[in-house]
């Protein structure tokens, strides 16, 4: 496994396989052809299907500027994995490369069926099960280990990604209007917060400030924001919002938080891994599920839980969105992904409560590892309408426009 640094990542929104890995490809475009002086983009499966709602013709654009570039949406052909294009570079009319890149989540992009993008594995282990027996036998807690692993710089790099996480829930507190594209959908952050802070029962308060701080995160993301990667753009209102709500208002030391976020990091690291954290493969169950599994365990952590109550948590928060799928309605990360940020929140929460007390009174029969195959399977049997595509569930029930 590559390093956590790999699954936090801050760019802008609003979806990290859609968004965020075009923009890298053009990057790499860019730098390795300084002297292209067109580029013809092809775009296939999910990145062509919900493209546009994803701002994905736009961050092309946007990256390769003041370079001509022409965006195809292939809408027919066939590809292995949904989240492909194909950049082909010319100049003076001839065409000088032809490469292939596959955004496979999180923000990360293979080029040319390689892994050549990708990070270095640190990680001698790949599953909990051997996690948990490293971590049994030598007396660590999993921050420990993770620390044992990532080296120095790794808390510096967290730090950031602190910072950045709760900069998106406060950038989102601060804003009202509509969010861009045909929904004509309204910033409800702001107003949820209002309504939280009015409430008399310090339980329902709770509940409603934690729901506007991850409404606040997605909809920084729906508006195209900096945002971070937790483990995708999709789902980056639920890690943000639990830690912006156990910071501000529960006043937990930022040290502890940090090393909260690097458990839940662990978590989403094993789900990439041996699973998936693209919609597009899996469905929402790849990322707001596995989002709501990173929260579990950094509350589990955070209440001082034992690495096998963590798992629990993690195990808990994943199983029980199992066959979630991802139908955005017009393609945008809107309807259903803010709301969905929201309960994913509080099903963390609940997740790492109740595992608390089961790993207190019986062996936890499903493993956190059953449960992240089972996953894998689930998003393969899924049906391609009901992952990233728009063309099935609620996108093609509500109406695109207001």
């Amino acid at each position: 496994m590559q390093s956590i640094k790999e699954i936090y990542k801050i760019g802008p929104g609003p979806s990290s396989s859609h968004t965020f890995g075009p923009m890298r490809a053009s990057e790499t475009m860019l730098e390795k052809y300084p002297q292209a002086d067109h580029f013809k983009v092809t775009l296939f499966g999910s990145l062509a299907l919900t493209g546009k709602g994803h701002l994905t013709d736009m961050i092309i654009k946007k990256t390769l500027k003041p370079i001509s570039t022409e965006i195809i949406f292939d809408l027919k052909t066939r590809v292995e994995h949904p989240n492909t294009m194909v950049f082909e570079v010319y100049q003076n009319g001839t065409l000088l490369a032809k490469h292939s890149f596959v955004s496979i989540g999180g923000g990360k992009i293979e080029q040319d069926g390689e892994h050549a993008l990708a990070a270095q594995s640190i990680y001698p282990h790949t599953t909990m099960d051997q996690i948990h027996a490293y971590c049994k036998k030598h007396h660590l807690s999993f921050d420990e280990y993770i620390d044992e692993i990532e080296g120095k710089d790794f808390d510096q790099y967290m730090k950031s990604i602190f910072a950045a996480m709760i900069k998106s829930v406060k950038k989102g507190l601060s804003k009202t209007g509509v969010l861009p594209g045909s929904l004509k959908l309204d910033r409800v952050a702001s107003a949820l917060n209002q309504s939280a802070k009015s409430c008399d029962d310090i339980t329902e308060q709770n509940a409603l400030l934690l729901a506007s701080y991850a409404y606040a995160a997605s909809e920084q993301n729906a508006s195209g924001g900096i945002v971070v990667t937790a483990p995708t753009m999709g789902s980056c209102g639920v890690i943000p919002a639990l830690l912006y709500h156990y910071y501000h208002d529960l006043e937990y030391p930022k040290s502890k938080l940090i090393k909260g976020l690097k458990v839940a990091g662990l978590i989403g690291n094993l789900i990439q891994y041996n699973a998936t954290i693209s919609g597009a493969k899996a469905g929402c169950q790849a990322e707001v599920g596995a989002a709501c599994s990173m929260g579990a365990a950094m509350i589990a952590y955070l209440q001082g839980q034992t690495n096998s109550q963590i798992e629990c948590a993690a195990e808990i928060g994943l199983e029980h969105h199992l066959g979630l799928t991802c139908d955005p309605v017009g393609g945008y990360v809107m309807i259903p992904c803010i709301e969905r940020n929201a309960v994913a929140a509080q099903r963390a929460i609940d997740a790492a409560r109740l595992a608390k007390y089961l790993r207190n009174v019986k062996k936890n029969r499903v493993s956190f590892d059953m449960v992240v195959k089972t996953m894998n399977l689930t998003g393969i049997k899924l049906p391609m309408e009901l992952k990233e595509s728009a063309l099935g569930g609620l996108a093609i029930v509500v109406p695109n426009e207001q």
